[in-house]
Formats: C-alpha cells, sequence, structure tokens
C-alpha cells in the first residue's frame, strides 16, 4: 500500500533574541490542529484517496515539540515525495516562522501550505495579496483562507495528485459545523500541554463589531454551531483516553444558541460518572441570561476567560466595544464567584485616550474594585484582519514592518499622544503592579471566599509575572520549562558559540526560577496563614462589596471621568424604565385578576 503523508504543524514565533519560543509542556492547546486531526483522520479511514493509499497523520505542535525538518523531509522522499507540509493556524506572529521552515521544505520539492488566521484576515479585509502572501506563492506554497470543512477531501486529493492552487479562497462561503468530524487529539499529543487540556469549538462566528478583533472576519459575524450530540461524541472519546479537561474556544460562548443543551448534557454525562472540567470565554453580559451561569457550574465550568478590555467607556466607544458596560462588570464578576469558579480577563493598554498616568490610575482601579483572580495586559494591536488594521493600512499609517512582533507584547504603530517608550513602560508597569506579592496576597485572601484555590491563584500570578516581566512573552504563548535550541535562531541572526549561548541559557533560566522563588516564599507562608485562619472566609473589601444603589457614590471606577459618570447616570436610568415598565405591567396584572374574579 503506498502511503501519502500529512504533516499538520502548527508553527511558534521568534522571541526577541531570535529563539523559537518552545516548551517542555504549553499553556494552551491548539483547536486548529484538534479540528484538522478529526478530518484527516475521518478522511483516512474513508479512503479518500483511494483504497491503495495510506493516509499518515503526523501533527506537531511546536510550542511543544521541536520541527525536525530533516527527518520530515526524509519520511516523504522515502514515500516518493507524496506528501504535504499543512502550516496550520498561522497567526500573524507566527507568519515569519512559518515562511523559514516552507523555505526549507520547498527547496527539498515538498508541497507546502498555509492556512490560518493571518492570510484569512489579510484577504478578508484588504482583498488583495499582500506582499508577504505573493512571497510565499512565489515559493509555490498554497494558501488557503477560510474554514475547510466539507472541502478537506478535495484539498487532500489536489495534494495527493500534487496540483494544489496557489490559493483556496472560501472566505465567502463559511461551513456549517454540525455532524462534522468534531475535534479530537490523541492522548500523547494532549499531555504535551499543561494540566493536559485539550480544546474544541462549539461554535464559530461573533455578532459584535469590535474594532481590534479579526475573528468577526475571518469566522464571520453569523453564528455557526454543534450539536449536543456531537459535544457528548468528543467527551465520550476523550473519555476513554483518560482525558477530561476542556478549552472551549468559542469567542463568546455565551452567544452560542446551544449554551443551555450543551450544559443540559454536560450535566447529565457527569451524573453518568462523565464528568468535565471547563474552560470557557463569555461577555460582560453573560450574567444577564437567565440560568447561564448556574448551568455552566453545574456542566463543569471551573474557569472563565473575559474581555473587559479596559474600565474606560471612552476606550470601549473608541475600540467599538459597546456591548461592555463598566455598570455590569461588579455584578457580572460577584455572579460568577458565587460558583468556585476562577475568573480571567483581558485588559488592553493603548486605547487613544490613554496616557501613563491615566493607565496607571486605571490599574490600581481594576485591582481594587474589580474582583478578578487573574488579568492579562495586552498592547492595542492592529492585528492583520481587524478594522484598526484595515483603517491605518488605508491611511498609509506606520505599522510595525516585522510581522513577528504582532503578538500583543510589542508596539506595532503609534499613539496619538505617548512615545513608544512611554507605551510600553506603562504595558510593564501594569503588569509589575497587577502581580505585586502585597496584590497576589489580596487575591489569595479574595479566593479563599468563594472557594477557589488560592494555590492555584498563587500559582498562576507567579507565573504570568515570570512569563511577562521575565521571558518577555505573553501568558497564552507560555508554557513550562523554556526551552530554546542553539542552532534554531530567525535567519540573519547568528548562531551563537557554545561558551556564550549555554551560560546565557542557563543564567536568564537562574534568574526566572530566583524570581519566582522569591515570590514564592513569602505567598506559600501567606497560604498557611488562610488555610488556619477560620476566619478568612470572612475577608471583605471593596471588590467583594455587594453591587447596590450606593456603588456609584462610592467607587472610583464610576466617578474618574465623565464618560464614567455619564454611563452610571444612563444605568440607573434603564434601572428607572424598567422599573417602570414593570411596575405598569404588575398593575395590569392586578387590574386584569380584580376584574376576573369580579366577573366570577
Amino acid at each position: 500500500m503506498k502511503s501519502f503523508h500529512l504533516v499538520l504543524l502548527k508553527p511558534s514565533h521568534y522571541d526577541d533574541d531570535g529563539y523559537v519560543i518552545r516548551w517542555w509542556r504549553s499553556g494552551i492547546p491548539s483547536n486548529t490542529l484538534a479540528t484538522l486531526y478529526a478530518l484527516a483522520r475521518d478522511a483516512g479511514e474513508r479512503s479518500v484517496l483511494g483504497d491503495g493509499v495510506a493516509l499518515r497523520i503526523t501533527t506537531i505542535d511546536e510550542t511543544n515539540t521541536r520541527v525536525r525538518i530533516d527527518r520530515l523531509t526524509a519520511m516523504i522522499e522515502r514515500s516518493g515525495g507524496h506528501g504535504l507540509i499543512a502550516l496550520v493556524g498561522v497567526q500573524t506572529n507566527q507568519f515569519p516562522r512559518a515562511m523559514d521552515i516552507a523555505r526549507r521544505f520547498r527547496a527539498h520539492g515538498i508541497q507546502v501550505a498555509i492556512g490560518g488566521f493571518h492570510v484569512s484576515g489579510v484577504l478578508s479585509m484588504l482583498q488583495e495579496v499582500t506582499p508577504e502572501i505573493q512571497e510565499a506563492m512565489d515559493l509555490g506554497v498554497s494558501i488557503f483562507a477560510g474554514e475547510i470543512e466539507h472541502r478537506f477531501d478535495d484539498f487532500l486529493r489536489d495534494a495527493r495528485e500534487r496540483r494544489l492552487k496557489p490559493i483556496y479562497n472560501f472566505l465567502a462561503d463559511l461551513p456549517g459545523i454540525e455532524g462534522v468530524a468534531p475535534p479530537y487529539m490523541p492522548r500523547e499529543y494532549v499531555q504535551r500541554t499543561l494540566g493536559q487540556l485539550t480544546s474544541f469549538d462549539a461554535g464559530r462566528g461573533c455578532p459584535f463589531v469590535c474594532s481590534f478583533c479579526t475573528i468577526i472576519n475571518v469566522h464571520g459575524r453569523k453564528s455557526r454551531f454543534r450539536t449536543p450530540d456531537d459535544i457528548e461524541r468528543i467527551v465520550r472519546e476523550n473519555a476513554t483516553q483518560q482525558i477530561k479537561s476542556f478549552f472551549i474556544t468559542d469567542d463568546n460562548f455565551a452567544r452560542n444558541k446551544n449554551w443551555e443543551p450543551i450544559f443540559d448534557r454536560l450535566i447529565a454525562l457527569k451524573r453518568q460518572g462523565l464528568g468535565v472540567h471547563l474552560t470557557l470565554q463569555v461577555d460582560t453580559q453573560c450574567h444577564k441570561i437567565p440560568r447561564f451561569i448556574d448551568k455552566a457550574a453545574a456542566a463543569g465550568t471551573k474557569r472563565i476567560f473575559i474581555g473587559l478590555e479596559n474600565i474606560n467607556p471612552d476606550n470601549l466607544v473608541a475600540a467599538n466595544k459597546k456591548q461592555n458596560k463598566i455598570t455590569d462588570y461588579r455584578a457580572m464578576l460577584l455572579a460568577w464567584r458565587q460558583h468556585r469558579v476562577f475568573i480571567d480577563g483581558g485588559y488592553i493598554i493603548g486605547f487613544p485616550g490613554d496616557t501613563p498616568e491615566t493607565i496607571r490610575r486605571d490599574v490600581e482601579i481594576l485591582k481594587r474594585e474589580l474582583p478578578m483572580d487573574r488579568v492579562q495586559f495586552y498592547c492595542l494591536t492592529p492585528l492583520p484582519g481587524s478594522a484598526d488594521h484595515k483603517a491605518l493600512y488605508a491611511r498609509g499609517a506606520r505599522m510595525d514592518p516585522d510581522l513577528n512582533n504582532y503578538d500583543l507584547n510589542h508596539i506595532t504603530t503609534d499613539h496619538p499622544v505617548m512615545s513608544r517608550d512611554e507605551w510600553h513602560g506603562a504595558f510593564r508597569d501594569a503588569w509589575r503592579s497587577f502581580y505585586s506579592v502585597e496584590h497576589i496576597k489580596t487575591l489569595m485572601r479574595r479566593g479563599r471566599t468563594n472557594r477557589v484555590s488560592t494555590g492555584n491563584i498563587m500559582g498562576s500570578s507567579i507565573a504570568v509575572y515570570v512569563y511577562a516581566c521575565i521571558e518577555g512573552v505573553q501568558p497564552l504563548e507560555s508554557g513550562f520549562i523554556r526551552r530554546r535550541v542553539r542552532r534554531e535562531r530567525r535567519p540573519g541572526l547568528p548562531i551563537e558559540h557554545p561558551f556564550l549561548f549555554y551560560p546565557k541559557y542557563l543564567g536568564r533560566s537562574l534568574i526566572g526560577y530566583s524570581k519566582a522563588l522569591a515570590m514564592l516564599i513569602p505567598l506559600a507562608l501567606e497560604r498557611q496563614r488562610l488555610k488556619r485562619d477560620p476566619r478568612a472566609k470572612d475577608y471583605m473589601d471593596q471588590a467583594l462589596t455587594p453591587v447596590d444603589d450606593q456603588a456609584s457614590a462610592t467607587l472610583e471606577m464610576y466617578t474618574v471621568t465623565d464618560a464614567a459618570m455619564a454611563a452610571v447616570r444612563l444605568h440607573k436610568e434603564k434601572q428607572r424604565r424598567r422599573a417602570d415598565v414593570s411596575g405598569r405591567a404588575n398593575a395590569s396584572a392586578e387590574v386584569y385578576q380584580g376584574t376576573e374574579n369580579a366577573r366570577r
């Protein structure tokens, strides 16, 4: 039987020294890999390449696995060159690394395709082939834009017959995902992530129009969903390999129309002994959906991620994030805290109205008044595929030409009032302030009140501090034990001598571990103190204070700017109108009931 080798390769990207970012265990699984592995496995089982051809699948996530290009090349050449290197899920910051990998395979005449958010985002918004994509096509790399469900078989056949098209563009024809082979990864790959975490998408698309977002322009604003049967299949199949932790990658699971039947199915499976641990992404309005939070907790939700983005209403309006209301933040967060759920959040720095002073002020308010367990800070970045990038591109604004820097951790464009040094300094100060030892102790005390593991808060806080402030990488691309390879350096940079490379490597690691240890000792002592203190569960501060009508008069978040005070006034007016409508409805009901009683 002949073999056709399909190599599904999710590239990483380079750090500031030019070394590939890779870990012994990575933090977040790639749902793109899981999705394509499942589709490829299904295609192989159906013999889509013919009865005499075996589809051999190799899966590589470069954030936890070294790409052995020579070995992969030899494997495909032994099969007569019948194979494809599919560089999948390639984000903008990963595109330079993807191209460096592609060049080496193309030098041997091996077929290569690139898909993911960069090529899809560029073609969806700019609707033209930009120079870096043209360079890939000139190299003989096939470009895939859009989603591959219901097209995978034809794409594989094109690769098998060595007639890949220069570009596949399905952005205008997004497929349904009901009933197709759902995401799946074998245990041997899942165990390379921290906590043996795997992933799936229960839906795609988002109805909102945030200007910095690429998802709405790649997956579309019209949502598509998997069925509860699909989700049950994912859970049961993973249960056979003792995997029960899932990251649901929907940009906003609260807007998935199937959320309730999916939760009901997961609750039923839990009763059968197939309980799961879920990480969800939700919006700031999710607490207003009846039963959503209660059922999320009952279904096994242990961690949520919320895109707060900012606490200044002017900044939210500038980003077209109008669905975020600062007057809802505390009510939403306190609702989740009733269910022993770890609350993680995203916060963007660098909106047009930001200054170093306002950023420092707002971070202090965030620390003091919002009950978050963890916050991740991002630089506002004009990602290709976003409305922000399209606007800057159209007017010829200066943007960083090095795509490797578009990782939410670097300054890639100019700010109206801050210099790049001021912006970067405020960004770093935000990390250092939020993750000071004293504030982590406060986070642990708050966690004790709603029975979130203080050890989890302590460990994750130390980790993100080390990633952001020492390793210089976003926690989203983090992991455990950094692995640098001396000869794997970005082309154009010199290969360092072993006597220089290894002492630097060891020294940097020791600095990171020593910093972590210096934080760990006082925090571990605080953790033990909290365990012994029977009154620790009664801890109270401003962030944990229940929401009431007087909050707007005491919390700085609601009074620090004119926009904040206007938001509070609008919120109160809406509350008054709802009360009036409710009162009239109750009065009408009483009149109707009285009339009915009289008639009877």
